[in-house]
């Protein structure tokens, strides 16, 4: 509903469906965050949920009535008005966000089923839903699951993808859920969901390349290819038409983007410049192999008890390539530094002829490559400086996005208005 002038924005609302599993105790601390951020959140428990935590811990901390089933035992009056809450929930709320999202709830909400308060609730709402998975690694992999998760992003939902480590089964593997933070990032980027890339057409990079060093070997780098997923991921979502070439990844394709895979370095080359035409912006976030075999053996190398040399010529620089053939389109380049941050970011800024360089150091274990955290600088062409802090890629990937077209817009003023 659209706001008068000078009225109290309302505050933005959300369902949290807390489903019956042992990480049912962090949707606690979710639920703080949610509120620390500026939610209103409404409680909605299933009743295996309620095995694992009380719903007065929800009611205190939201300071609303949980709500817990369909029919209310306490009235006839309560009773009745119970059985059209589901409606009124789905309808009064912005959001709708499940953690932990069970592989029951997941295969309800992918059929359609409704046998709850929350699955008949679901059925109902029209807003966004984000959905936080946690449960055994054998149950996430089940291609039951994985076939539910698809139906799920296709239509629309966002999966925040749980983490690998130690499970409460005994297991170590995916399944356990998403650190809170992680979680309500996704939460704030649904529901401010923004339109401000509408008309561009961005071409986006990811991952790493291969370069074949016989027929079963080949060179690459530790490159996960989430940075650039997630710029994809949030172009889209923004409004822009996003191609996203993209070297070997575990990753899923964001909905909205046309996916192009690669191998190779000359691949990547090739596909970056055929879809070329027409675009606006140009993210380069994958990491190409600096190397290639000059000859690739036909058959396999044998392994011997002999030194092996290698005869390596450079891969095509595929930014340079594009800075000395740069039209209209904005520029980004990556760099992943060990040392001398922004020395060497303006130094590729300059040498590659960019608008913005994404640096970051590489070497940590809990950000960078392989981590679903980063901290970045940005080197601009205005001869600024900018640090994002450490945070979720997908929230630095709409960090980026604003600085863009921030910077496109003081490029493009007029140079009295600089």
């Amino acid at each position: 509903m659209a706001r008068r002038d000078g009225e109290t924005p309302r505050q933005q609302r959300v369902i949290l469906g807390v489903t019956g599993g042992i990480a049912a105790y962090k949707s606690a601390e979710l639920c703080r965050v949610l509120i620390q951020r500026g939610f209103g959140v409404q409680a909605v428990m299933t009743s295996a949920a309620q095995e694992f935590i009380q719903p007065l811990t929800f009611a205190a901390l939201t300071g609303r009535k949980v709500i817990t089933g369909l029919f209310s035992s306490r009235s006839s009056e309560e009773t009745l008005s119970s059985a059209v809450e589901h409606i009124s929930v789905a309808q009064e709320n912005d959001l709708l966000v499940v953690a932990p999202a069970t592989a029951d709830i997941l295969a309800k909400f992918a059929h359609g089923l409704a046998d709850d308060f929350l699955t008949t609730m679901y059925l109902a709402f029209t807003g966004p839903v984000v959905l936080a998975p946690a449960m055994n690694t054998n149950m996430w992999l089940h291609r039951a699951t994985q076939t539910n998760l698809d139906t799920l992003r296709a239509r629309g939902h966002k999966i925040v993808e749980p983490e690998e480590g130690f499970l409460a089964c005994g297991m170590t593997g995916p399944g356990r859920l998403a650190e809170p933070d992680w979680v309500a990032d996704a939460v704030s980027a649904a529901i401010n969901r923004r339109s401000d890339l509408e008309g561009e057409r961005a071409l986006i990079t990811a991952g790493p390349t291969q370069e074949p060093l016989d027929p079963v070997r080949f060179i690459s780098n530790r490159s996960s290819g989430k940075m650039g997923y997630a710029l994809a991921e949030a172009a889209a979502e923004r409004g822009a038409e996003v191609i996203l070439v993209s070297g070997s990844v575990h990753l899923p394709a964001p909905r909205g983007v046309t996916l192009v895979s690669v191998r190779t370095a000359n691949e990547m080359r090739d596909q970056v410049f055929k879809h070329l035409e027409s675009v606006t912006i140009v993210i380069k976030a994958a990491a190409v192999a600096d190397f290639h075999l000059v000859t690739v053996p036909q058959q396999k190398m044998k392994k011997t008890s002999a030194r092996l040399s290698l005869e390596l010529d450079p891969t095509p620089d595929i930014l340079a390539e594009l800075g000395r053939n740069k039209k209209d389109w904005l520029l980004i380049g990556f760099a992943a530094e060990t040392e001398n941050l922004e020395r060497e970011a303006r130094r590729k800024l300059e040498t590659k002829n960019c608008d913005m360089i994404v640096a970051n150091l590489v070497g940590r274990d809990d950000t960078g490559f392989e981590s679903d955290q980063n901290e970045v600088t940005l080197a601009l062409r205005t001869g600024e400086f900018v640090r994002l802090p450490r945070a979720s890629k997908r929230e630095l990937a709409d960090e980026i996005l604003d600085q863009a077209l921030q910077l496109r817009r003081a490029l493009t003023a007029p140079v009295h208005e600089r």
